[in-house]
């Protein structure tokens, strides 16, 4: 068997806020040129063969309700974007987790979700579309909301340098959802974030760090993170603190961005076959192993969405609502 190794690349992005579809092509210029970059950095070394851009990156939801961002930022995928990235990827065999973007799909008409793709030489490998959106602030659909959807919700790409799931931003403050990854085949775990301050890359709330450590080493999973380096002036009221980073499977850092907003590609070795030797036989600290599920009743009952009298559809979400549902969602939390 060919041991697989590789570098894994976080690129950093500080890039302006596209208020209409035409202004998310300046931005994809721009993740092209820091694709170029690594993998330029890289030849001399270890190659990079996997890049990750964070949350946001091609365009974020700077419109409070659907409608706006079904009018002016809302596309389809596949998509020129995608399409761009997949012929860079198979100029040299990259894979590229892209930059998350507002994605509207005729089968669920009226709503957006916040979507990041896996691209390869192959085309698309996956759609990741966020499960846990930051509520109340966010208005895109979890998929899990929506009656009769019928795609995985946490999807796995088998590729030749591993088998690779991504998440993103706020599913990471929810272990069953990073756990489910691994639980589909995933090796190396995937952040694409636009985590803000003050819960970024700096104490005392570096929950950045914290985070994605602890998913690699109970997962016993690399994770590589992609967070966002925007300034205050690209998005407020928020500031983004960097401090991309790449860990092992044992929750060791390998490489970190300086906290700070900002442009950055950093660099790690990936070592898959390392780390499938680790999982097969490894008998103390093998979490995946030692899973009690049925330990756990609480996960057999619902609890948000709460299903209210008004029955309002996943394209009314709003500020508003999202509020709504977190109260009723703990009132029947405190009820347990």
């Amino acid at each position: 068997m060919d041991h697989i190794r590789y570098s894994a690349a976080c690129c950093q992005t500080d890039l302006p806020n596209p208020i209409d579809r035409g202004q998310m092509r300046g931005n994809t210029d721009r993740m092209l040129s820091m694709i170029d970059s690594a993998v330029a950095g890289a030849a001399p070394f270890l190659p990079v063969r996997l890049l990750v851009f964070p949350e946001f990156a091609h365009a974020a939801p700077v419109f409070v309700t659907v409608p706006e961002l079904i009018e002016k930022l809302a596309v389809p995928i596949p998509n020129e974007h995608t399409d761009r990235i997949a012929a860079r990827a198979r100029k040299d065999g990259l894979y590229v987790q892209t930059g998350s973007m507002i994605e509207q799909d005729p089968r669920w008409p009226g709503v957006v979700f916040n979507t990041t793709c896996l691209v390869g030489p192959e085309g698309i490998l996956y759609k990741y579309r966020k499960v846990n959106p930051w509520i109340p602030y966010e208005v895109h659909a979890s998929p899990h909301d929506l009656p009769g959807y019928d795609e995985p919700l946490f999807p796995v790409a088998d590729t030749p340098i591993g088998r690779l799931g991504a998440a993103i931003c706020y599913d990471w403050l929810f272990p069953e959802a990073i756990r489910q990854l691994p639980a589909n085949g995933a090796e190396v775990l995937i952040r694409v974030s636009a985590y803000m301050d003050p819960w970024g890359a700096t104490d005392p709330m570096d929950w950045w760090t914290i985070v994605n450590r602890c998913r690699a080493l109970e997962n016993m999973a690399y994770v590589v993170a992609a967070n966002q380096g925007a300034s205050l002036k690209r998005y407020p009221p928020y500031s983004w603190p960097g401090g991309s980073q790449v860990v092992d499977f044992d929750g060791r850092l390998l490489a970190q961005a300086s906290p700070g907003p900002g442009e950055r590609i950093v660099v790690a070795p990936i070592d898959v076959s390392a780390l499938r030797h680790e999982r097969a036989s490894r008998q103390g600290h093998q979490m995946l192993a030692h899973l009690r599920t049925e330990a756990y009743p609480d996960y057999r009952e619902p609890r948000y969405p709460p299903a209210l009298a008004d029955g309002g559809a996943p394209g009314t979400l709003s500020y508003e609502r999202n509020v709504i549902l977190i109260e009723e969602a703990k009132r029947r939390a405190r009820r347990r």
